[in-house]
């Protein structure tokens, strides 16, 4: 799956996406790398959010929990480093 539109909140907005992926060591390019390339796709079990992993271009495996308003659409919530399966 490939998103045509990446929503990012305003970097400097303490409660925003781009601050809370930063907290977890990611960066936009990072998480907008998985998205568009991800290994696999499932749902957070926590929020029921739509969610995916993969390798960053450094080879971090990561989940991305996101929000899909509209198709081709993501909005990421959450980001952070996981256990390779």
């Amino acid at each position: 799956m490939r998103f045509f539109q990446i929503i990012w909140d305003d970097p400097h907005d303490p409660e925003g996406n781009v601050q809370h992926v930063g907290e977890h060591g990611l960066t936009i390019d990072e998480v907008e790398y998985v998205l568009n390339n991800a290994t696999e796709w499932g749902t957070s079990q926590s929020s029921g959010r739509p969610c995916c992993f993969g390798y960053t271009p450094s080879s971090e495996y990561i989940i991305i929990v996101f929000e899909e308003p509209v198709a081709g659409v993501a909005y990421p919530v959450t980001a952070y480093q996981v256990p390779e399966p």
